[in-house]
């Protein structure tokens, strides 16, 4: 089996801090070569593989801002497409423009929705759905007006996520700074709570974080640590007392929700999206409506078990149940 993965190319794959869609990509293409599977990734130039690495565009757009993002995305898309011919399976992890391309070769196309940045965009995932084979991320982020193949949900090396048992007194925010994300709901909800928050993440909106987040830290109750990557990540993960996860929008998925979960630490978030698919509520953390349910959880927080945490992870959102969900799928796809 001869699989082309196509990674997205905001940031390297895997990314050195945030790339959500990288991350998977790569998960995934290193979960393969280890089973054996012939993966070409399709990514950026500082890209790293087991497999076998093509490139045409040097360095993430996002990471460098000399890069035009539309000329980069044309050119690694192409890349792909015009060697179709040499793998039974191209497997699309860079959202809809690969998709106009896809009735001009015979290989079969398998396609992650990681989500809709909009609806404006359905419409192109619709006119090729007779072409490609849709997985989503979640059955809470399957649109109804497309037909879908499967539904995956992301996975983890659990290894790489150090439990930690007893955690820590912190609560923790992990993600972008957006309103999507709910970075000004988790302050307010530590603030009432009178707990210290930690924040970690990028800043996205900067104009939602000079509103929301840059006036209440003080260095001392509630602190931003920024992007952060490796130990200082999984330590963050797994010191805190609960990830608060109070988001703005109904979010396809969650790693940071399963990462913290892994490391032993309990999620808060509001039940919106695929939060039901990820927490068991009551049991690896507890799923709120409202700032004053937020807080309600906070206060019950002890109640959770961290080594559940821990065991729900393992068991639902391994990166081995998510490669053998894959190839189970492609197998399908050829055996047709």
């Amino acid at each position: 089996m001869r699989i082309a993965m196509l990674a997205p190319i905001s940031w390297r794959t895997p990314p050195r801090h945030y790339g959500p869609w990288e991350l998977v990509t790569s998960l995934l293409t290193e979960a393969l070569v280890a089973r054996g599977i012939d993966v070409t990734l399709f990514a950026t130039a500082d890209s790293e593989t087991a497999g076998r690495l093509e490139a045409v565009v040097p360095r993430g757009y996002s990471e460098d801002g000399t890069l035009d993002a539309k000329v980069m995305e044309m050119l690694h898309v192409s890349n792909v497409f015009e060697r179709a011919g040499e793998f039974d399976i191209i497997h699309n992890q860079a959202d809809f423009v690969p998709l106009a391309f896809t009735r001009l070769v015979s290989t079969p196309i398998v396609t992650t929705i990681h989500g809709f940045s909009s609806e404006r965009i359905v419409p192109v995932f619709k006119r090729y759905e007779d072409r490609v084979y849709y997985v989503a991320i979640s059955d809470a982020d399957r649109h109804p007006d497309l037909r879908y193949a499967d539904t995956i949900h992301h996975g983890i090396p659990i290894e790489d996520f150090p439990f930690d048992a007893q955690g820590g007194d912190d609560l923790l925010f992990f993600g972008r700074m957006h309103p999507d994300k709910g970075a000004g709901e988790a302050i307010r909800a530590a603030q009432a709570a009178g707990r210290r928050l930690v924040m970690a993440g990028i800043v996205q909106d900067q104009g939602y974080y000079e509103r929301e987040v840059a006036p209440f830290l003080d260095g001392d109750r509630v602190v931003h640590l920024g992007a952060i990557g490796g130990v200082q990540r999984t330590r963050a993960l797994g010191g805190a007392r609960a990830l608060l996860h109070l988001i703005g929008f109904d979010e396809p998925f969650g790693l940071s929700v399963i990462e913290a979960m892994a490391c032993g630490t309990p999620v808060i978030a509001y039940d919106r999206g695929s939060m039901r698919e990820l927490i068991e509520d009551g049991v690896t953390g507890f799923l709120v409506d409202d700032l004053a349910g937020a807080l309600t959880a906070i206060g019950r927080i002890e109640e959770i078990d961290r080594a559940a945490c821990r065991a729900s992870v393992a068991a639902r959102f391994s990166v081995d149940r998510m490669a053998e969900r894959y190839i189970a799928l492609y197998r399908r796809i050829l055996d047709n």
